[in-house]
């Protein structure tokens, strides 16, 4: 499930350090004479692939970049140093375009391309550069000019790494805006979501993972009923299924357990291949259960599913427990992530052989 993740910075290369304006006074040098040294060039900023970032998560808090500045010339004729580089890193698949114009400036396609997106300022000259035969004592001197500075837009298609299944009304929707700045429409009624929602998830620095909440499925949804058929395809790129389910319906009528076979039905008859798909349990809205009950119960539904994947209790609500739900996603997209580059190199190992 592709979806647009944007954003916008400004970035600022660094200018160019002044030229120096100087004369030599050394005792046995009789006329002595101008040796003020040239500025150094200022730093410029270029955007880097990243192939262990997959979101542009990190942008939201830090909107400015810039490159460091050319030193000043020095006396001795001695030139300033270099200002250093700034290197973003961004994601593979990152479209950089300049915001004013909408000009497409860059697509980082493969890890570790390099792309130059503001040119760092031009070093001043010092003054013995004036130096002549007419001219032979110049005080004159050339400042460093500025660096180039831009607002940038980062694009991306960024693939959902986890996909959230349920019933309308299982608390997907809450979950999404609890654990990202996703703000997705929220109301104590089912169908509320008629579109997927994408959230990226911030874990650490260079730690993210994107969730994407599905539209309800209905019982008949692999038939074409409700709103979720149209997405069911998508959920086969996901690579973890969080099966949401509602452990305290308002309609005792309601039972957890049918809830969840429900859903299991229509994945099944949809795919097999998706049927079979990694999916954990999430059993959520504990936080309506009296705490001396909420085990108990909560057991109860899992003994009566014979589930036999990994199961979590929490409150989308109120927090409790997401953040260790998030942790647990992110370890496991990792180590997915790390076995299967061990596979590719053991198969490319295997054809050289």
């Amino acid at each position: 499930m592709k979806f647009v993740d944007e954003v916008v910075i400004t970035v600022k290369a660094g200018d160019g350090g002044n030229g120096c304006v100087s004369f030599r006074r050394e005792k046995y040098i009789e006329f002595g004479g101008p040796d003020g040294g040239d500025g150094g060039d200022g730093g410029s900023v270029y955007l880097q692939a990243n192939k262990g970032l997959n979101t542009l998560a990190d942008f939201r808090h830090v909107r400015f970049y810039e490159a460091g500045r050319g030193a000043n010339g020095f006396s001795r004729n001695m030139t300033g140093a270099k200002g250093e580089d700034k290197i973003i890193q961004v994601p593979i698949g990152t479209m950089v375009y300049v915001e004013e114009t909408g000009e497409m400036i860059g697509d980082l396609t493969e890890d570790e391309q390099m792309i130059k997106v503001v040119q760092g300022g031009f070093h001043g000259l010092g003054n013995l550069r004036y130096k002549s035969s007419v001219n032979r004592a110049p005080r004159q001197s050339k400042p460093g000019s500025e660096g180039e500075i831009r607002e940038l837009r980062l694009e991306m298609k960024v693939l959902a790494d986890v996909g959230l299944l349920g019933l309308p009304n299982a608390g997907k929707s809450t979950l999404i805006s609890s654990v990202s700045q996703a703000k997705p429409k929220i109301a104590n009624y089912p169908f509320t979501t008629l579109y997927p929602n994408l959230g990226v998830v911030k874990v650490d620095a260079y730690q993210s993972f994107v969730i994407a909440d599905i539209p309800g499925i209905i019982e008949g949804a692999a038939e074409g009923a409700g709103l979720g058929i149209q997405f069911l395809k998508h959920l086969s790129r996901t690579s973890l299924l969080l099966h949401l389910v509602d452990v305290a319906p308002m309609d005792e009528s309601e039972d957890p357990v049918q809830s969840v076979k429900i859903i299991e039905k229509e994945l099944q008859k949809f795919s097999d291949e998706l049927g079979e798909r990694e999916r954990w349990l999430i059993l959520n809205k504990v936080d309506l259960i009296a705490e001396h009950k909420r085990q108990a119960h909560c057991d109860e539904i899992v003994k009566k599913l014979k589930w036999k994947g990994k199961v979590f209790m929490i409150s989308a609500a109120t927090s409790l427990n997401t953040k260790e739900l998030t942790n647990k996603i992110m370890q496991t997209i990792e180590d997915k992530a790390y076995q299967l580059e061990q596979d590719e190199a053991q198969e490319k190992a295997s054809s050289k052989d």
